[in-house]
């Protein structure tokens, strides 16, 4: 079972997605996550999440890229909290000297995805909403965007249930 939970930058989706793992009935929770430390403000926001989520009983899994090398850690009946799409979809796509093309990062995606879904009870995933700015990107970024809308659009064709959350409030799609 896949839940998509969807909001842009700073909406409140992954403290909403946490407490909806929270209330969930599994034997074991684990938290996905796939931000990787390039600089200090991105390993001040993984520890910032760190902290955020001791406590709530989560065994965190820390995989930027090739979530599937999560799988021989996840038990039958656990929920795993896949946190964030469009980190992994950047990582996916950025890792090399050369970047993956869009189709081909999607692809490697969907594909981890099915594999991650098949292993755990119920797979719950956060995504951003980058598409609402108007701003104009430089090509490297489009490709990026493509790949995460892509993305986007097969979770939500996956899921059993959507979540757009707007200033912390989730509301079911």
């Amino acid at each position: 079972m896949i839940t998509l939970i969807y909001g842009g930058s700073g909406s409140g989706k992954s403290a909403f997605a946490e407490d909806l793992v929270c209330k969930a009935k599994y034997s074991k929770r684990y938290y996905l996550a796939t931000m990787a430390a390039y600089d200090k403000e991105s390993e001040k926001r993984i520890e910032r999440h760190r902290k955020l989520r001791l406590g709530k009983s989560f065994e965190t899994l820390e995989y930027p890229t090739d979530i599937v090398k999560a799988i021989p850690m996840v038990d039958a009946d656990s929920v795993v909290l896949l946190e964030c799409m469009s980190n992994l979809v950047a990582n996916e796509m950025f890792s090399s000297d050369v970047p993956v093309p869009f189709e081909q990062c999607a692809g490697k995606i969907f594909e981890d995805v099915k594999k991650l879904e098949e292993c755990a009870e119920e797979l719950v995933i956060v995504t951003n909403n980058i598409f609402e700015d108007g701003v104009s990107y430089d090509e490297g970024t489009k490709e990026y965007m493509r790949a995460l809308g892509l993305v986007n659009s097969w979770l939500a064709s996956k899921a059993d249930s959507i979540y757009e959350v707007v200033v912390g409030i989730g509301i079911r799609l």
